[in-house]
């Protein structure tokens, strides 16, 4: 009640006289801002709207009757009756000394085309300064990302409050007084050797160029402008891509509702691999005789040993043929993988096609390597897989719970969200086995034990209904099945659990104290929850722990599974799931299937279909004879890799539509050259529910088509009728099917860049927050559903004493396949890396920088040893977007019995020191931790 109180007061108006006219402004609303609403430029470069006021450069100071000083405009709101004046002799003269002082130190070189304060000095016809400029200092070119150039900095602060107060990486700081103040990097150090994440949130908020991209991207006169989303994490940022010549020359963060104008390394500097040599530009067919095995070493620049060069007549010809070739004799002989890093149109018709051309349901994609057992358990508990409340809707919460997460490396511009909300004093409490940068921030960090999530959450779990905090009437009101769960939480008080976990039992309650009592605590998880043989009975832990506190249906609470890719919400939505048609309406009900047999216009298969791993398993028992890959890498991303690339090289057919001849286009028959994703047009669906409109910039290399044209050509050598010409068309029948969709036109999405679902009639804005007066359920209850402990299928012995963990890591996106052709990228992180805490490495006698040899049971790979006391003593952290070490060589597959999700988070290895790079004869001989932790 306070807070709205707070914002009806910030919402009445306030009329004051602004050079000599009267306005209507408000108590909220800066005098600056309001002057600009009202058409009125004042001079200003050290403040920008999406920083906090500072007030520091005094370019932007207007007189007010009666004040005897100037008053900043930037930092002042206008009071009933205030005059203010912004172009008389005073102000107008104190605006041009401003800037003839800053001038007189600017450079003769420009590193911009867009230097504010040259812009301002025009403006006001300010000539040539008469001061000396001061000696100034040399430029910075270390890092890879970004020029600084200090002679052009005017010291405004706007890259300190970026940095700080914004991203609160905390690397840039303002150091030294007087005549020798000046900017610095951590202690400083030159930028590229500095912690800097390469965000980039300083050169956008630089206004002179002291901050640039480098290579003088700033100089480049730009051709246009395009708005679009960020391909890359879910977060889903909007961004603006400017273009010169067909070519993104930088890109610059926009208003989005998911990021405010915020990016990460990956967003800002990640799309040059757009341009790659290596990019597809037709299609290919292998060449007769040249065979397949799983034992291979791409070469995507020099592929023609293996395949030639075909017309798209010819391909597309070959893959369809292939494809009804096997059809005839087994439908069920047929898969396919669509991806979640197109568009939901694309996802929408590759299911569809998979239906009705191959008359089956054998088709998945990567959610289900993702978060398939979250959204199991989300099903089975509330019967909706979507998150509960958005991400940014964490500076409404008084608690945060984050678990097996690390956004700062997989979600930045969320981690921001979480590190403002922190800075604010909203309680942040991390849960993981790896800590990570955000555990700096957290009130309460819990490092527990690999593999004993389910331990942790359930003495909690036990600690709140000891303690009675429990939520009665919402347990009554809105709940089932709460008495099961009190009796199976007899067995998990946290005294019993400490030793199981590694968390003291204390600790344990003092942290289920603070997220039972607090006014709104909101959960958020990764894969480190879900990519478990437990990984849904994790889930149904977090799901207890909100329903049994009431933590859900309000503005700082509830349950949000951060999802990994750009468009894995979309994907999902949009039915490219083998046991639902899209908007997860179940094959196997007799309602949906007539529903979808109706708008389809054919009988339907009412057998849900394969899931990933178990594709790969039927496809190296001969069972999956052909398939149709767009847009994924198996061959890197599914858990045992010499495994999923037999099988893969075992199919009588494969087709790959990519952008790159990627390690499993090396397995294919035929190669379809698709599109970059700023190369064509169509929706994604961020982690937060946002449909969101990415628009074409780029014109597509050679002859490289549409994902979109490519479906629909191979659909109709398939025999189905089909004639779209644009994501549009599709967008509306996905529309006619789905009810979360159905109020968002593509009109709608053209002018507002994103709606957030469900969105069921026309002009609705969208639920941010949902389940607020029921779950969408058949009795409108949520359900509790015990969780017991059960161990990793595979445990630590004295062959294998380690633990691997997998991941990913800031600079790189999934298997690699699109980072590491990104320049900046992969200067930032060229080489592949195993992370280990420092006494680890010592007790293996390596140093870091040095190669040690990674093995399981499953295979070994080579890597460069990194030391990191965030990673517990006993484990090992691996991105899996290295090709020439490829950590799901090692992963196992075993599978979570209800997500059907692989363990990749959790299996037995051992570490060697020494070794060679894969492909190199032989591994090295060496030291082993066996002794150690045998």
């Amino acid at each position: 009640m306070e807070r709205v109180a707070q914002q009806q007061v910030a919402m009445m108006p306030i009329e004051f006289k602004l050079n000599g006219q009267t306005v209507v402004g408000r108590p909220d609303e800066l005098i600056i801002e309001t002057a600009r609403r009202h058409g009125i430029s004042i001079p200003h470069l050290c403040y920008t709207r999406t920083l906090r006021p500072d007030g520091n450069c005094r370019a932007c100071v207007v007189e007010v009757k009666g004040e005897r000083a100037l008053a900043p405009s930037c930092c002042r709101f206008p009071t009933q009756g205030m005059e203010v004046t912004t172009d008389s002799a005073r102000a107008l003269a104190s605006q041009k000394m401003v800037l003839e002082l800053l001038l007189a130190d600017m450079p003769e070189h420009e590193y911009t085309l867009n230097n504010k304060v040259d812009v301002w000095a025009r403006n006001l016809k300010v000539g040539k300064p008469r001061f000396k400029s001061r000696v100034q200092p040399k430029a910075d070119l270390s890092h890879p990302a970004m020029a600084v150039n200090l002679d052009a900095c005017i010291q405004c602060t706007r890259c300190v409050r970026a940095c700080r107060e914004e991203q609160v990486n905390d690397v840039i700081g303002y150091a030294g007084r007087g005549d020798h103040s000046k900017i610095v990097f951590d202690f400083d150090d030159p930028m590229g050797e500095s912690t800097c994440v390469a965000c980039g949130e300083c050169v956008q908020a630089c206004p002179t160029g002291a901050l640039m991209p480098a290579r003088d991207a700033g100089l480049q006169a730009i051709d246009k402008q395009v708005d679009s989303v960020c391909p890359f994490c879910g977060v889903g940022c909007l961004l603006t891509y400017h273009v010169k010549e067909n070519k993104i020359q930088f890109v610059t963060g926009k208003d989005g509702p998911s990021n405010h104008g915020r990016l990460c390394v990956k967003g800002r500097y990640g799309f040059d691999y757009a341009h790659h040599p290596h990019r597809l530009t037709k299609p290919l067919i292998r060449k007769e005789g040249v065979g397949k095995s799983a034992d291979f070493v791409v070469d995507p620049g020099n592929w023609s040993g293996v395949f030639r060069e075909a017309s798209w007549e010819e391909a597309l010809e070959l893959a369809a043929s292939g494809l009804k070739r096997i059809k005839d004799k087994d439908p069920y002989a047929l898969a396919g993988f669509g991806s979640a890093k197109g568009s939901n149109e694309e996802a929408y018709l590759f299911q569809k096609l998979v239906r009705t051309g191959f008359g089956t349901n054998n088709v998945d994609h990567c959610t289900r390597l993702c978060h398939a057992s979250s959204v199991a358990a989300l099903m089975e508990g509330i019967n909706s897989g979507a998150v509960s409340n958005q991400v940014n809707d964490v500076q409404n919460a008084e608690v945060i719970f984050l678990i097996g997460a690390n956004p700062t490396s997989n979600h930045p511009v969320a981690a921001t969200w979480m590190k403002n909300a922190a800075k604010n004093g909203v309680k942040l409490i991390v849960a993981d086995p790896r800590r990570n940068e955000l555990a700096r921030h957290a009130t309460q960090f819990l490092q527990f034990k690999p593999d004993t999530d389910v331990a942790l959450l359930n003495a909690m779990i036990h600690s709140i209904i000891a303690e009675d905090l429990v939520d009665k009437k919402f347990i009554a009101d809105r709940t089932s099945g709460f008495e099961a769960l009190k009796e199976n939480a007899k067995n998990f008080s946290p005294e019993k659990m400490a030793p199981v976990c590694g968390v003291p039992a204390q600790t344990i309650r003092e942290v289920a104290r603070l997220y039972a009592t607090s006014k709104a605590s909101m959960i958020l998880w990764g894969m480190g929850i879900s990519q478990h043989v437990h990984g849904t009975d994790n889930a149904r832990c977090l799901i207890a722990l909100t329903l049994m506190t009431g933590q859900i249906g309000r503005p700082g609470t509830g349950l949000h599974p951060l999802r990994g890719q750009n468009n894995v919400q979309g994907a999902s939505d949009s039915g490219l799931i083998p046991m639902v048609f899209p908007d997860y309406q179940r094959v196997d009900h007799p309602d949906a299937n007539q529903r979808f047999e109706k708008l389809w216009g054919m009988a339907l298969d009412k057998k849900p279909g394969l899931t990933v791993v178990e594709i790969m398993n039927a496809a190296y028992d001969g069972s999956i004879r052909g398939m149709y890959i767009m847009g994924e890498n198996p061959a890197m991303s599914d858990p045992d890799l010499e495994h999923a690339r037999t099988a893969m090289a075992r199919l009588e057919h494969l087709v790959v539509q990519d952008i790159f001849l990627t390690e499993t286009a090396y397995l294919a028959d035929v190669v379809l050259p698709a599109t970059a994703w700023p190369e064509k047009e169509g929706t994604v669906t961020n982690t937060d529910r946002m449909v969101q409109l990415g628009r074409r910039a780029l014109k597509a290399p050679g002859e490289a088509r549409e994902d979109l044209w490519i479906i629909v050509e191979l659909a109709k050598r398939l025999g189905l009728s089909w004639n779209y010409s644009h994501p549009r068309e599709v967008f509306d029948e996905m529309r006619s099917c789905m009810d979360s969709i159905k109020g968002i036109t593509w009109e709608r999405l053209e002018r507002d860049s994103s709606v957030t679902y469900p969105c069921e009639n026309e002009g609705d804005p969208g639920q941010p927050v949902v389940f607020q007066t029921h779950f969408p359920t058949a009795t409108g209850r949520a359900k509790f559903v015990p969780a017991d402990l059960i161990g990793a299928a595979e445990r630590p012995d004295r062959d294998y004493p380690m633990v691997l963990i997998t991941g990913r890591q800031l600079e790189h996106w999934h298997t690699g396949a699109i980072t590491r052709r990104s320049g900046v990228l992969d200067a930032i992180e060229p080489e592949p890396v195993a992370s280990l805490h420092p006494l680890d490495l010592a007790a293996l006698g390596a140093k870091p920088g040095e190669l040690v040899t990674v093995e399981s049971r499953r295979g070994k790979i080579a890597l460069y040893a990194r030391a990191d006391d965030g990673t517990p003593r006993g484990a090992v952290f691996i991105p899996f977007c290295y090709y020439e070490a490829a950590a799901n060589e090692l992963t196992n597959p075993a599978l979570d019995p209800f997500g059907k999700i692989p363990e990749f988070k959790y299996c037995a290895v051992r570490v060697t020191r020494g070794g060679q790079r894969p492909g190199d004869p032989g591994y090295g001989k060496g030291r082993t931790l066996g002794e150690l932790y045998g």
